[in-house]
């Protein structure tokens, strides 16, 4: 056999599995001519969350990211990431987004296009397929791997017989949570290579602990082609280690023939790199052979406890990862990646935090389950199905054939703000995002979310405040529990929480602060107080008519006003939150009296959004 492929992944799922997909690119770079000359297969670099992440928190256009490091890498083929018909987005697009977004990737540096559905439904597939062959480009027909009790090796094998005919160059495994088992690999590598004449390329997270072993049983059964990432961005919820496979593989038959020392001044670099995202690290991105029953993606561990914490409440993060496979099972046991992995991960956290089980159903659930992702894999639950969209009747066709032309009313919908094809396209993935994104860009007002300096916290004094305490009062003592809380930085900012077991919200004003620099006055820096938050001024909810959120989002949609009658379960506010639309429904019956939020308000829990009486 010829020596053994590798496929680096440090820009893309390497940040996006350990430190919740915040890279910059000013970090990439730097290092781009030592990567471009080390002679990796290709370099993935684009697509998943990274579009997302760029425009949402580093105020980034993502298509600028991927022309400068195409110009940084002219020797190197650049990889991305492509959902099939979901693109980089949420939702299906129709076929002409599909092909004009192809197309502008493929323009701007992409060569290589790996292509999944998160249903495994080819007829996902076969458009952006056929797009990727239209542009000259390489198309890597994507398996999601999973387990369940409809998934298996003749399952796998004819998906791989469908993605050749397809006209894919490649075939990709794509073990998105690291649930590969050596033998399990060795087995389905091994009929996979007998079935198809095509290349095969695995991708396997270290979340078990297990893919370094399997990537070995990998090569052994035929497998062409590895992804790894450098140490500093490598093993457990990443991949394993570029070094390490490149040495394991040193001197055998399989020899990838990359050098070694050369790597380690790459590992150097991003050694280096990720100490300035330390905010972003979680306790859920090593070896957690929990994987092996939840099914977590690696890319999600990150960002789904980065969240969690967000919302104050990353103590349940065991009960949200207990959660998780009920909800995958609830579901027709669909693999969890992307958009399925957020469809289950959010119902999943909606359960725990409402404290019942699918109470609030998020938008996404209901379209899944209505087949507008496309077939399930296994039997959907009827009664839950039957909760969330009552008779709604379950589309069977290629849910795309549904979806009319859309890039002439994108373009017009968008026409004021964007400056380019690409920019429409970014609307078309994100469009709220991206309209805010386009009106700072425009102001000069773009400013990505800070990287907090770990320096500035004294040595002696502990990282993080605490939020569990006990508080003595004129004698009398009380048991505080922080829930949650506002935007750092705000002049007043409200904070969640748990008094006596009793919910309340405490409004902090910041009248002075001391500023802990490395200046030796220590001296306490003036602050003049602001305007009340749109929090501030939002009552506390008194009765059963007060509509309330879960957890913290973002006001995207009002479907009542005042004055009008709504019945309990109608639907009045639609949130994002988690990246993930959740509507809201009436706890009541009777009238609208009182509307306290506007589309694009963040909001959180213990405000009453709107009053019904």
């Amino acid at each position: 056999m010829a020596k053994v492929l590798v496929s680096e992944l440090v820009l893309r799922d390497g940040h996006q599995s350990l430190i919740a997909t915040r890279m910059r690119t000013e970090d990439m770079l730097p290092i781009c001519a030592s990567l471009d000359s080390i002679g990796f297969w290709s370099l993935e670099a684009w697509g998943g969350a990274t579009f997302d992440a760029c425009v949402r928190y580093l105020k980034e256009d993502p298509w600028e990211r991927l022309k400068r490091l195409r110009k940084a890498l002219p020797n190197s083929r650049i990889q991305m990431l492509l959902r099939g018909q979901n693109l980089l987005g949420y939702r299906h697009y129709s076929d002409d987004v599909v092909r004009a977004f192809v197309q502008k990737s493929a323009d701007n540096g992409v060569d290589v296009f790996r292509v999944f559905d998160a249903m495994n439904d080819v007829r996902n597939l076969r458009v952006s397929i056929e797009a990727v062959k239209k542009s000259g480009k390489h198309a890597e027909g994507t398996i999601s791997y999973t387990t369940s009790p409809v998934h298996d090796i003749p399952y796998f094998v004819n998906l791989a017989k469908e993605l050749e005919a397809m006209g894919s160059d490649t075939i990709a495994i794509k073990d998105m949570a690291g649930l590969l088992t050596p033998t399990a690999t060795y087995d389905l590598v091994n009929a996979i290579t007998a079935a198809v004449k095509l290349p095969v390329h695995l991708h396997s997270h270290a979340t078990s602990g297990l893919s370094a072993m399997s990537f070995i049983k990998a090569v052994e059964a035929g497998a062409a082609i590895l992804d790894t990432c450098i140490s500093p961005f490598g093993e457990g919820a990443s991949h394993p280690s570029t070094e390490s496979i490149v040495a394991a593989l040193a001197g055998t038959e399989y020899d990838t023939g990359l050098d070694l020392g050369k790597l380690q001044e790459v590992a150097a670099y991003f050694r280096e790199v990720r100490k300035k995202y330390w905010q972003y690290e979680s306790d859920f991105t090593g070896v957690d052979t929990r994987v092996l029953v939840n099914q977590v993606p690696g890319g999600m561990i990150s960002n789904l406890s980065n969240q969690l914490k967000e919302q104050g409440a990353l103590n349940r993060m065991d009960e949200v990862l207990s959660e998780i496979p009920r909800v995958r099972e609830d579901l027709g046991f669909p693999p969890l990646v992307t958009p399925t992995s957020q469809i289950v991960g959010t119902q999943a956290v909606l359960n725990v935090l409402t404290g019942a089980r699918y109470k609030s159903v998020t938008n996404e659930v209901k379209n899944y389950l209505l087949g507008h992702y496309g077939k399930a894999p296994g039997t959907v639950n009827e009664s839950i199905r039957a909760l969330a969209v009552g008779n709604g009747e379950v589309i069977t066709c290629r849910p795309a054939d549904l979806l009319e032309d859309e890039m002439d009313k994108l373009r017009t919908e968008v026409e004021s703000l964007a400056r380019s094809e690409e920019d429409v396209l970014t609307y078309a993935m994100f469009p709220e995002l991206a309209q805010t994104f386009f009106q700072e860009r425009a102001a000069g007002t773009l400013k990505p979310e800070p990287l907090l300096e770990k320096e500035a916290v004294s040595a002696a004094a502990p990282r993080f405040a605490p939020s569990e305490f006990n508080v003595t009062l004129h004698g009398e003592t009380f048991h505080i529990k922080l829930t949650g809380s506002g935007h750092a930085g705000e002049e007043q900012r409200p904070f969640y929480v748990s008094v006596d077991g009793i919910a309340e919200e405490v409004v902090v004003e910041t009248l002075s602060e001391i500023e802990v620099s490395g200046g030796s006055n220590g001296g306490q820096k003036k602050k003049t107080s602001s305007s009340s938050s749109s929090s501030g001024n939002r009552p506390r909810p008194t009765h059963e008519g007060c509509v309330t959120t879960a957890m913290p989002g973002t006001i995207v949609d009002i479907k009542t006003k005042v004055g009008e009658k709504v019945n309990a379960g109608d639907g009045v506010l639609v949130i994002e939150a988690m990246k993930m639309e959740n509507e809201i429904q009436a706890p009541k019956s009777g009238i609208v009296v009182g509307i306290h939020v506007q589309k694009g308000d963040a909001v959180t829990p213990d405000e009453t959004l709107i009053e019904i009486q």
